[in-house]
């Protein structure tokens, strides 16, 4: 029940979320809604307290990255909501992967956009300087940006797959 829910809520906000560029908010309050009702009639292995913990957990992960502005939003509302789905424990296995298919996506759309070395520039010069270039993150301009709802939901059925 727990991958179907996810593969459902994940794959529905990552098609909205390449059309639109937007997660809104009745998809995550609609899955958040149904985390934590599966977990408190004792649908999935994952306890109230537990939905509730992955859902903290989703948010606190994903915050410093809005903090700095690579992720909108709406993407903290879902990785939140999907948290209620995992549980703490596979919430964070989740918020590796996502990290991973984002970074992997990423990526791709540099390519696809002939921005490799530009992105690659950047991204070593946010690590090496711990940050020192968000504004170029934040950039609206820059090109930069891409749907992350689809890393989001990879990351979290490989999670839901006990992987």
């Amino acid at each position: 029940m727990t991958f179907v829910t996810v593969a459902g809520g994940g794959g529905v906000s990552a098609v909205i979320d390449l059309v639109t560029r937007r997660v809104p908010n009745w998809l995550t309050f609609t899955i958040l809604v149904v985390g934590l009702t599966l977990a408190a009639v004792r649908v999935t292995s994952v306890t109230l307290a537990g939905a509730l913990a992955g859902c903290l957990l989703g948010l606190l992960l994903m915050l410093p990255g809005h903090f700095i502005g690579a992720t909108g939003a709406g993407d903290v509302k879902l990785f939140a909501a999907i948290g209620t789905l995992l549980g703490p424990s596979a919430t964070l296995m989740a918020f590796f992967y996502t990290a991973i298919a984002g970074g992997l996506l990423a990526l791709v759309a540099a390519v696809r956009r002939r921005r490799l070395s530009t992105t690659m520039e950047r991204t070593m010069t946010f690590v090496t300087t711990g940050g020192g270039n968000v504004a170029d993150i934040e950039d609206g301009g820059a090109n930069n940006r891409f749907a992350y709802a689809p890393a989001i939901a990879l990351g979290s059925l490989v999670a839901a797959l006990g992987l």
